[in-house]
């Protein structure tokens, strides 16, 4: 009777007011998705409306893990009904990654989303679009997920004529003219350190310590004025260790600035005589500054974090891309 139907309403609306308690809606989704980590924004316009993060990166995923990795990270942001535009930039677009979004040809802005791929989706609401890469054909190299902040940076940047240093694994030198990438150039001078470091006879030296600031200001100088000294100052650092007590931190140190210090050498033609941003982690980007500031050069500091997300905003924000 009216008490069954009264106690099954009561159920009903208790069922409603606990599935649903201030769902968030987003317009979009922007994506992150590198080697080691997944980034998710729920985005309204410009507008963050939540961020979220998992360990999910391509390294740990099949082509066929993707969209289940995405959707136990974004599944409550999906809409009941139709479809939620995805943008995404990263090793997702990778050989290898969902699905491969292969490289525009420098010289040419960062972004082209009308170039992104649209990969097929289990799941009917999500409408992906995975942003391309960039290549360079002589010397040849190729970046992935580095060209989304050159976007962001450009965004709020628009006349900027001049250097992007994005220190990292892989450090990537930038050239931009005239709202475009001119020219790059890679160093793998963050695996070389975690190679030596790590998996070399220096390992057993070095012992995860943290870089002396001192030594590091002295062996990048010397680098610096003498690329030849590289080579010559490795095995130093494990001998020293042995014969003269050389401390962890000083080894660290002495090998960070030999290896950055070699990169700002053969990057010189990048940074002498122009304007130089640095984008990445703080603690990285100082030791760049470091050596910098004692040649001359004055550079800035930029979030590379903020700037991944401009560039994807500036993406959506595309007609080509909405």
């Amino acid at each position: 009777g009216a008490g069954a139907d009264g106690r099954r309403d009561l159920r009903r609306v208790e069922q409603v007011e606990i599935v649903t308690p201030d769902r968030i809606a987003p317009d979009w989704i922007a994506l992150d998705w590198g080697t080691t980590r997944l980034r998710a924004w729920a985005m309204q316009g410009a507008r963050v409306l939540e961020a979220r993060a998992s360990d999910q990166g391509m390294g740990a995923l099949t082509p066929e893990g993707f969209e289940p990795a995405l959707l136990a990270l974004t599944r409550d942001w999906l809409p009941a009904t139709g479809r939620i535009p995805v943008i995404a930039c990263g090793m997702v677009g990778a050989r290898g990654g969902w699905a491969e979004a292969g490289y525009r040809p420098v010289p040419c802005p960062p972004l082209d989303p009308q170039a992104a791929i649209r990969p097929a989706t289990r799941d009917p609401r999500l409408d992906l679009r995975i942003l391309p890469g960039l290549s360079q054909a002589q010397p040849p190299d190729v970046m992935r997920g580095e060209e989304t902040q050159i976007a962001g940076f450009l965004a709020g940047n628009p006349g900027f004529d001049g250097t992007l240093c994005l220190p990292g694994t892989h450090s990537k030198w930038v050239r931009l003219r005239d709202g475009e990438v001119a020219q790059f150039q890679t160093f793998m001078t963050g695996e070389l350190f975690a190679l030596l470091a790590r998996r070399s006879v220096l390992r057993l030296t070095l012992a995860e310590a943290a870089p002396d600031a001192g030594a590091f200001a002295q062996a990048g100088a010397q680098a610096l004025a003498d690329p030849d000294a590289v080579m010559a100052g490795l095995f130093p650092l494990r001998a020293g260790a042995l014969l003269q007590g050389l401390a962890p931190e000083q080894a660290a140190g002495r090998l960070s600035g030999l290896l950055i210090g070699a990169e700002l050498a053969s990057a010189r033609a990048f940074w002498q005589d122009a304007p130089v941003v640095l984008i990445g982690a703080p603690d990285l980007t100082r030791l760049y500054e470091t050596l910098l500031l004692a040649q001359g050069a004055r550079p800035t500091h930029q979030d590379g974090a903020a700037l991944v997300l401009a560039g994807l905003t500036a993406a959506h924000a595309t007609p080509e891309g909405t």
